[in-house]
This record gives C-alpha cells, structure tokens and sequence, in this order.
C-alpha cells in the first residue's frame, strides 16, 4: 500500500471517529443538541427572570432534548404554576418537568 493510500485511510478513519463522538445517543446530546439545549436553557432562564413574580435566584432550570426541568424552591404554589407556565411558553420547550418544592410546606403531596 503506497504513503498516500495509508494516509488517506488515517484521516478517514480519524474523520469517522470523530463524528461518531459527536452522535447522540438516548443518554447524550450530540454537540448541536448540547448548544441548542443551552441556548433554550439561557432563554427559560431569561424569561423566569422578567416575570416579576417569581424569584429567579431559587429557581434551577436544565434542559436535555428539549425538554426543560426546573427545579429549586418557592413560596407557593401559584409560583411552581406560573414558571411552568413561563417555561411552556418559550419556542422550543417541547416538555416542561416541575420538581420545584414550595417552602415549608408539610404536606408530603409538595415535597
């Protein structure tokens, strides 16, 4: 096999590797989903943070495929209602999970 054949099979095999790093999988985001994903995270983040009646300093959001989750604690119920609400309603979102708790709240239904 000449250089040039050898080399060029290298790189194609480098090449191929390396994008297969960067599929997703059911488990991991792909490299463009990972930066969609921030940037729809950045954007849930921002609209939390302009409803003037939430505390956006307590509230967590990630985002996986689309799908965002919030989390962190509030003061009531109506909160945990209205960032849902707030995080549906960007473009993109495709699910909202709520795993916001209210504080002091001793009803085990809100912990």
């Amino acid at each position: 096999m000449s250089l040039i054949k050898k080399i060029s099979v290298l790189a194609f095999t480098g090449i191929l590797i390396s994008l297969t790093a960067c599929a997703a999988t059911e488990t991991k985001e792909s490299t463009g989903q990972y930066v969609d994903n921030s940037v729809l995270t950045a954007k849930v983040k921002t609209a939390i943070f302009n409803e003037p009646t939430l505390k956006s300093s307590e509230i967590s959001v990630e985002t996986f495929k689309g799908e965002v989750q919030l989390s962190g604690f509030v003061s009531s119920i109506a909160q945990t209602n209205k960032a849902v609400e707030v995080a549906k309603g960007v473009p993109g979102v495709t699910s909202v999970k709520n795993d916001m708790r209210v504080k002091g709240s001793n009803n085990p239904f809100y912990k």
